[in-house]
Order: C-alpha cells, then sequence, then structure tokens
C-alpha cells in the first residue's frame, strides 16, 4: 500500500524538515527517515495503530520527535491527514476529514 498527504499535511511535514533542519544541521534528514520508516509501517499495517477518531481516523506517533501521524485508509491508499504536534491543537485537522481532499 502506499500514502498521499492531504495538501494541509504536506505542508506540516515540510515545515517540520525545515524546523528541525534550523535546530541542528542533519536533524531535518533526520526526522524525514523516521517519519518514512513509521509511515512504511503504517502502509504495511494499518489497522494496528489506534483509533483516534471514529470510524476510521488513526494515529501513530513518532517515537524520537513530538509529532503523530494522523492517517486513514482510503481507496487502498494511506491517507495522511496531519503531522501533528502529539499534544497542541488537538483536533485542528479534523475539517480536513470531512474533505475528499487526497
Amino acid at each position: 500500500m502506499n500514502y498521499r498527504f492531504h495538501p494541509a499535511a504536506a505542508t506540516e511535514h515540510l515545515e517540520q524538515i525545515a524546523f528541525y533542519e534550523a535546530r541542528q544541521a542533519g536533524l531535518g534528514a533526520r526526522y524525514r527517515e523516521h517519519f518514512l520508516k513509521t509511515i512504511r509501517n503504517v502502509c504495511e499495517r494499518p489497522a494496528q495503530y489506534p483509533i483516534e477518531r471514529q470510524p476510521d481516523i488513526r494515529r501513530v506517533r513518532l517515537r524520537l520527535f513530538p509529532l503523530t501521524i494522523i492517517y486513514r485508509e482510503r481507496d487502498a491508499m494511506i491517507q495522511v491527514l496531519a503531522v501533528a504536534h502529539y499534544r497542541r491543537r488537538p483536533g485542528y485537522w479534523l475539517g480536513r476529514a470531512t474533505r475528499s481532499s487526497s
């Protein structure tokens, strides 16, 4: 299974890379690699992670960074709805789940 970003989640992901790289050279690349490893696990077994919102929105926390990937399975594809800080602004991404954005 493959994945795709909601447009706003793609922006969040790129902003995280830039943020971490600005903090320390190479940290943005470490974040990106950790994200890719995590999302590959999601693509292999999407149902193994806990449901964040019924009926089908799930979350997986990045272990090395204070971020959570919010996703759902749609049309045999993982749709990343948000790359969110795990404690800040809970649920801000909910509007993304109601729209049919890819």
